[in-house]
């Protein structure tokens, strides 16, 4: 009996990608969750393409699900949103996975399509071609610079602490700004580095010269950061408590598209700003937030700090809830929950977009 099923009938299937620094390995799963295969191509232009290809020759291709998509994944992540192809964002198996199914990259793989499958993981991933890409990047380097130069700081007065009498009592005195300008002027003798007093004084004029080149290498990326920040949305830069660092990374951390963000709640969530639900039979109580992006949740609290400086409506706030006995602690983590919802209303609003 012939079959009632045409036989060119495509199947709909799920992709899971793990991947790698030099290589990515692909699963292709059908509808019932059963794996048509797995293969593994190298992580370049043309291995992507062909992993594609690969997975689109079992079926039609419905959704990937792919691991560190901001990371070793971002090329594989861009080739499949240029090519339609909806992508989820999806975590590595939980521990007690692993320990059932073992590890290998073909596991992982069919996980990742499993999960994309089922909908367990939901997350759209960033883009990373857009202008707030270039201010990430941007971002990068400063705050590397600004952490070595607080490393370098730190490094110069606890030399001075060990140093011989005479320049310990010299420099022990001297604000920063005096402590750098003395140390890199200082001219000891080279041939005579084998003394501690020379060999110390030779460090701290190293150091503190590092300082002067991390200081200028700030400013002109600060030069570069505030015009971009501007440019992609002078709303939020203008909010009250609001300046170009604090701006930049909030934009950072809500990406390109902020439209995979769905409501002011998973913005202070992704913020680590939002209450997490701690209640247990007559126990109704909220606990601290400790995950979310750390950096947009100091950026956060910079906000709130100022706004209590400066703000009226805000410390009329404080004095308020103190008088309710909330502690100091409590009140801020309420004012960092009000900050991310205004804050979110003003990245979500705003769609302007640089000149190619």
């Amino acid at each position: 009996m012939p079959s009632i099923t045409p036989d060119d009938t495509v199947i709909e299937v799920f992709g899971g990608v793990d991947t790698h620094q030099d290589t990515h390995t692909a699963a292709a799963i059908d509808q019932l969750g059963r794996v048509l295969g797995t293969h593994e191509f190298p992580a370049t232009a043309a291995g992507y393409a062909d992993l594609l290809a690969w997975i689109r020759g079992h079926g039609r291709l419905v959704r990937a699900g792919v691991e560190g998509t901001g990371a070793y994944g971002a090329g594989l992540a861009r080739l499949l949103r240029n090519e339609h192809v909806t992508v989820i964002e999806v975590d590595r198996p939980d521990r007690k996975t692993r320990r059932f199914q073992g590890k290998s990259d073909p596991i992982d793989a069919i996980q990742a399509a499993r999960a994309a499958l089922a909908g367990e993981r939901t997350g759209t991933p960033k883009q990373r071609d857009g202008h707030v890409e270039a201010l990430r990047n941007l971002r990068v380097a400063r705050r590397s610079a600004v952490d070595q130069r607080a490393d370098t700081q730190r490094q110069m007065k606890t030399l001075i602490v060990t140093a011989p009498d005479e320049l310990r009592a010299r420099l022990r005195g001297l604000s920063v700004k005096q402590l750098i300008t003395v140390c890199a002027n200082l001219r000891p003798e080279r041939t005579d580095a084998v003394t501690p007093l020379t060999a110390v004084k030779l460090a701290l004029r190293s150091l503190a010269r590092r300082h002067q080149q991390l200081s200028v290498e700030i400013t002109d990326l600060d030069e570069l950061l505030e015009p971009l920040v501007a440019a992609i949305n002078p709303g939020l830069l203008a909010a009250n408590g609001v300046g170009a660092e604090v701006a930049g990374q909030l934009l950072v951390s809500a990406g390109q598209n902020h439209d995979r963000l769905t409501s002011e709640a998973a913005f202070a969530m992704l913020c680590g700003a939002a209450p997490i639900p701690a209640s247990s039979g007559k126990t109704t109580r909220h606990r601290l937030n400790r995950g979310g992006d750390r950096q947009a949740n100091a950026a956060l609290y910079r906000v709130v700090l100022c706004r209590l400086r400066w703000d009226p409506r805000t410390r009329d706030y404080m004095q308020r809830r103190t008088q309710e006995g909330m502690s100091k602690k409590e009140i801020i983590r309420c004012l960092k929950r009000y900050v991310a919802r205004e804050l979110y209303q003003l990245i979500t609003t705003n769609d302007l977009e640089l000149a190619a």
